[in-house]
């Protein structure tokens, strides 16, 4: 492995795909039948095995794709076990019965090699080399890309970990302010997996790879973090506010933005490409396509991607949540409000129709991971 590849992922001024990429040319230059390598990332709260990063120079890449690792007996053997797999020849192995099988075969790769990758006693996910060569995965040549593998995780465990002490950094935060209440981790949990179905739904036509489909799902929760800042009778107030009290409120933007931007700096991370997407979330998720939101009132292109995918996915979520001011509304007047919204031009109209298209997941996610029982609510 070269020092410009290890200086590259110490420095972090790549993102992840690009650095994969870097990685396999490094690769090639002693294992020349690697014809693609790509990543996928466990989340265990779903079970849910998710394409992520790949670098692929034979073949076409296998983008938004997922599957419970509990269907798949040989991955979750290698998981339990921490063993590798070679197939030294693929289509004598390989029956076209998933849609990553069939894709496999229909990419005419002969011979593979996969590594699951822990941190710790924790399974981050897994490695999988394919080359277009008969058992091109020698013992010798397993070996190197073991090692190749340690360098691979070390940039996904540095990129969740950075994610992972922004998250604690604040709910540390909330806790010291004795804001413990008002934001349940149901429904960050419900929002966050809502944005990710959007873009998901999105991302073909948007171009967008994994990489941004995972790393707006990790930040997502993160949009309304300067409400730490917000007094909890104006916060957790059952009534409407008034003009005094939702000047306040609205404020919670910009003191979120100013703590991203203060974490990120105390942790070195300012530097992180994904630190913009970060930004943008917390920045724009309340304004409107139409200008009429806050705190900047952009209108249209004006606002990211990211941060309209996440002002649906949060309105939705609040709308089909009780609330001190209001109870839960049923899925179909929820799906409507968000009808009218988008015709009258305030919100994306290509994310609410990702979630009309969806409805039935959607409604799973909204009954799944329903809060336990009633808790004190935000004011919008």
């Amino acid at each position: 492995m070269s020092s410009n590849a290890h200086s590259m992922l110490m420095n972090r001024v790549e993102s992840l795909s690009e650095r994969l990429a870097l990685i396999h040319d490094n690769i090639l230059q002693r294992v020349s039948l690697v014809d693609r390598v790509s990543c996928a990332i466990y989340d265990p709260a779903t079970d849910l095995l998710k394409t992520f990063i790949n670098s692929t120079r034979n073949g076409n890449a296998l983008n938004r794709y997922q599957y419970p690792l509990e269907a798949s007996v040989s991955l979750s053997r290698l998981a339990a076990s921490g063993e590798c797999r070679v197939i030294d020849f693929i289509p004598g192995s390989v029956s076209p019965d998933n849609p990553h099988s069939v894709w496999l075969l229909e990419q005419g790769y002969q011979s593979s090699f996969t590594v699951p990758l822990f941190s710790g006693d924790h399974l981050v996910g897994f490695v999988f080399f394919d080359s277009l060569t008969e058992a091109a995965f020698t013992d010798i040549v397993q070996r190197d890309l073991v090692l190749f593998c340690n360098l691979i995780l070390m940039a996904i465990v540095s990129e969740l970990t950075a994610v992972s002490c922004l998250m604690t950094t604040a709910q540390v935060a909330r806790e010291f302010v004795t804001l413990r209440d008002f934001e349940t981790g149901a429904h960050l949990t419900r929002m966050a997996l809502l944005a990710r179905l959007i873009v998901r739904d999105m991302a073909q036509e948007y171009n967008l790879d994994d990489e941004f489909v995972e790393h707006l799902y990790l930040f997502a929760p993160l949009h309304d973090i300067g409400k730490i800042g917000v007094p909890d009778q104006i916060l957790l107030k059952p009534g409407k506010l008034n003009d005094t009290e939702w000047v306040v409120m609205k404020s919670h933007v910009v003191k979120g933005v100013d703590i991203i931007r203060r974490v990120l700096k105390d942790y070195q991370l300012s530097h992180m490409v994904d630190s913009r997407l970060m930004i943008n979330i917390v920045a724009g998720h309340h304004e409107r396509l139409d200008g009429s939101g806050y705190p900047k009132g952009l209108s249209g292109d004006e606002i990211p991607l990211e941060a309209r995918i996440v002002a649906v996915a949060d309105m939705f979520d609040a709308l089909t949540s009780k609330r001190p001011y209001k109870e839960a509304w049923p899925l179909a007047d929820a799906f409507d409000e968000l009808r009218h919204l988008a015709a009258i031009g305030q919100i994306d109209s290509r994310c609410v129709q990702a979630l009309l298209d969806n409805q039935e997941v959607v409604a799973d996610i909204i009954s799944h991971y329903r809060d336990p029982e009633e808790q004190p609510a935000l004011q919008e």
